[in-house]
């Protein structure tokens, strides 16, 4: 049970530049909605050291709005074409004081599940889109002492890369230091028409994705009753599994061999062709996400704000992944993520650019929801944040025991995060039917 004890419209700490800026093409498919994330904090005398944390959370947010003032400004459509255009007004970013009976224990592996999400503030999606803020921040104090950070950034702001960016940022300045890392903001550098006229390609990324055999749509399985599970590679275990993918072949054709992540990936998607019960013909797609800030070229300016991740997709036939190595598996993502070039992405934009109608484009995240893009069986994606700067979200009272997403959307959604204690292990929150978890579960953890 969770009791909201006050609510504030946090806005920027100086006047800041205000007028419309533009989205970038890369920024204008992603979901309306915002991305949950959530990061728990055990007890400790450095609640009241200074001020309550409710105070430093203000104090610090209204700061840093200041350097990433676009979050504190709204989103409205452009006439037509499912577009939207961002009008930095100093609006404000919403924060939420609340309270738990629970304790962090409750919360055991801390999986995404339902619970979770009331740590995190909602937003009504019924709702004019200029009425929404684009930063929901809650604090919610445990019965135990401790607290927890549930946040909510808009997708069509940020990605992964610049969502930690801000985070980080933010914690630096409630510490008392100095922001040292400004964000760039000029989002004009990913329009299509900056770009030379590209070649064509085809664009699978944009193809709907594969229904199980005998099926016209997915709306049967997008009802499915579905599940959470966090799940857990050690160092050894992962490395096994690299080994196990660079067996029989010490690279592929250019040379490289597998690395931890293709390993892990094509790994998990066997497993999950397997727990499905895919039919051999059946087609499979994965979705995997790609930075392109340093495959553009030029790369894109340093700490570049915005979205500069879109997805790769592999395909292939269910019984090819599930009969031949491991190495086939990888093999199909590295080809997907390898064929993401300068010339292939300046397409890629130039297609978004080129679209009347970008709606049927984007994907909505949120569960139940029967409109844009469906990840689920017999299909799967993982978003890799191994590489990122998860952890040391340090506010002024240490770093944070875990931090991760705070719900799932929909079946075959995962993630791949480093080892909390960096010690090269994975944590893997995944989003499943329940009729295929234990399956999952069982064929992931078999012989590693």
């Amino acid at each position: 049970m969770v009791s909201l004890k006050g609510s504030y419209i946090v806005k920027p700490a100086e006047q800041t530049p205000n007028g419309v800026m533009c989205l970038s093409d890369c920024d204008q498919y992603k979901a309306i909605t915002h991305a949950p994330t959530v990061y728990f904090y055990r007890p400790t005398p450095k609640f009241d050291d200074k001020a309550p944390p409710i105070d430093i959370l203000r104090d610090s947010l209204s700061k840093i709005l200041v350097l990433f003032y676009p979050l504190a400004g709204r989103l409205h459509w452009i006439s037509g074409g499912g577009r939207l255009e961002l009008n930095c007004n100093s609006m404000g970013a919403l924060l939420l004081e609340a309270e738990s009976e629970a304790k962090i224990d409750d919360f055991g592996d801390f999986s995404p599940t339902p619970q979770m999400k009331a740590l995190i503030p909602s937003a009504d999606y019924n709702l004019p889109i200029h009425e929404l803020p684009l930063v929901l921040v809650q604090l919610t104090k445990f019965s135990c002492g401790g607290i927890s950070i549930g946040m909510g950034i808009s997708h069509i702001m940020v990605d992964g890369p610049s969502a930690f960016h801000f985070v980080g940022q933010w914690a630096k300045i409630a510490r008392g230091e100095q922001s040292d890392d400004p964000p760039f903001l000029d989002r004009s550098v990913l329009l299509a028409k900056e770009f030379s006229a590209p070649p064509s390609f085809d664009r699978v990324e944009f193809n709907p994705h594969p229904l199980l055999i005998g099926h016209s749509n997915n709306l049967e399985e997008r009802k499915k009753e579905t599940s959470e599970a966090m799940l857990k590679l050690s160092k050894d275990q992962i490395d096994k599994l690299k080994n196990r993918a660079n067996e029989g072949q010490s690279s592929d054709k250019n040379g490289r061999r597998y690395s931890r992540y293709e390993a892990v990936a094509g790994h998990m998607w066997k497993c999950a062709c397997r727990a499905r019960k895919l039919e051999s013909q059946q087609q499979t797609r994965l979705d995997v996400a790609v930075d392109l800030r340093n495959r553009l070229e030029p790369p894109l300016p340093k700490l570049y704000f915005g979205n500069a991740v879109t997805r790769a997709a592999a395909l292939a036939i269910s019984g090819e992944i599930v009969s031949k190595p491991l190495c086939y598996a990888s093999n199909k993502i590295r080809e997907a993520i390898d064929k993401m070039s300068d010339e292939y992405l300046r397409s890629y934009l130039a297609f978004v650019r080129s679209q009347e109608d970008l709606s049927r484009y984007r994907n909505f995240h949120t569960v139940g929801c029967t409109q844009g893009a469906f990840y689920g069986n017999p299909n799967l994606e993982i978003t890799s944040w191994a590489t990122l700067p998860v952890y040391g979200a340090d506010f002024g009272w240490g770093k944070e025991i875990h931090m991760g997403p705070g719900a799932m959307g929909y079946d075959g959604k995962s993630f791949i995060l480093p080892g909390h204690d960096e010690d090269g292990s994975f944590i893997i929150p995944l989003r499943l039917q329940v009729a295929h978890m234990d399956a999952f579960r069982k064929f992931f953890y078999e012989d590693i």
